[in-house]
């Protein structure tokens, strides 16, 4: 990586037409012809710890983000609207204008240092990638992992970014001395349409070979299978695929779930939709409404097809750090249950009995 030159400015201006506010600490702004089209924001932050709200079903207390923003890119993120608490776009500047806490390993360690500390689970990934590209250049993750295994804090990590791969000696130290859970987010293996929807992430194969890796090394590495995108990539077809894909690289769980439509990424991703496939626009408004979730026989429907391909390759449920939401019985394909709207016009498309699946947080 050529540093020499990169180019420094205190004051570059950002895309919105506000000033970048409420970033405390702002260092300084960078761009650097490595990352062309990204400016980081380099901030130096106060505490790197997040708590989680008591009563919102998650199973972890706290996380750890140490970027805002995320270069990945995909259309559906349902953090983007915490952009705009930035002054920031949940579009093209959540895709852009990245923070970057510099010295969150130092920070993370004197908290994890404090008394009253009481070595709860960390959980990592559920709201922006901590292997996104910019990892490459700041490398906060090694000091972050070897922080948290030595004050005895067990952790999780959830990412698409194959630059994990750099930190497996590291993490595989670390499960020796605390509890560690690996998740990869994998919903598609059609490499053309993971470029449209997932633009900056590794491709689909990258990321099964990542999965390879990690068993390899004697970690376990659960899957989550978020989100599957109605009438794009719910098919028979492609769910076969992807699970045989998943228990062919080593997977040791998987969870899967339709897309969520939340405020900022909801815009965004029908933008999206109108431009590609224009076509199914109609179908989405019926399915999803006015509201953020697809409708309760669509996710019923799913789930059925979701647990019969996993069944059928022989993948357990759950991706390592998740809770289930319910349980249920599981039978074979072929129920009663009502299809979703407009599955007869999809080829292959059947109904399967309902099965609450795990789900993340």
């Amino acid at each position: 990586m050529r540093w020499d030159a990169q180019k420094t400015d205190p004051a570059l201006p950002v895309t919105g037409a506000e000033p970048l506010l409420p970033l405390a600490g702002l260092l300084r702004t960078v761009r650097t012809p490595e990352f062309a089209g990204i400016t980081f924001h380099e901030v130096a932050a106060k505490s790197v710890l997040n708590r989680v709200h008591a009563g919102s079903g998650m199973p972890f207390s706290w996380t750890i983000n140490p970027y805002r923003g995320c270069s990945h890119a995909c259309v559906y993120c349902f953090a983007r609207k915490t952009h705009s608490y930035l002054n920031l776009d949940a579009g093209l500047d959540f895709d852009s204008q990245l923070v970057v806490k510099t010295n969150a390993p130092e920070v993370l360690r004197k908290e994890l240092a404090r008394p009253s500390w009481k070595h709860e689970h960390v959980a990592m990934g559920t709201n922006t990638d901590p292997y996104q590209r910019a990892e490459g250049r700041y490398r906060l993750m090694p000091g972050i992992i070897t922080a948290l295994a030595d004050s005895g804090t067990p952790f999780s990590i959830l990412t698409k970014g194959t630059l994990l791969a750099r930190d497996i000696p590291l993490l595989t130290a670390a499960s020796g001395s605390v509890p560690v859970g690996m998740g990869i987010s994998l919903a598609l293996t059609d490499a053309a349409l993971a470029e449209a929807v997932e633009p900056g992430t590794p491709a689909p194969k990258a990321r099964l070979g990542l999965i390879s890796r990690l068993r390899d090394a004697g970690l376990p590495c659960g899957v989550m299978a978020m989100p599957i995108l109605p009438w794009l990539t719910d098919t028979d077809e492609a769910l076969d695929g992807l699970f045989a894909a998943l228990a062919a690289a080593g997977a040791t769980g998987v969870t899967a779930g339709p897309l969520h439509l939340r405020p900022g990424a909801r815009e965004w991703f029908l933008n999206w939709l109108s431009r590609n496939h224009r076509h199914l626009l109609p179908r989405y408004r019926d399915l999803y409404g006015s509201g953020s979730y697809a409708s309760k026989e669509y996710t019923q429907w799913l789930t059925g097809r979701v647990r019969y391909f996993r069944k059928r390759h022989g993948l357990p449920a759950g991706a390592g750090f998740l809770r289930s939401a319910s349980t249920g019985g599981e039978g074979p394909a072929g129920g009663t249950q009502p299809r979703p709207p407009g599955s007869r016009n999809r080829p292959g498309a059947r109904t399967a009995p309902a099965q609450a699946e795990p789900t993340l947080f």
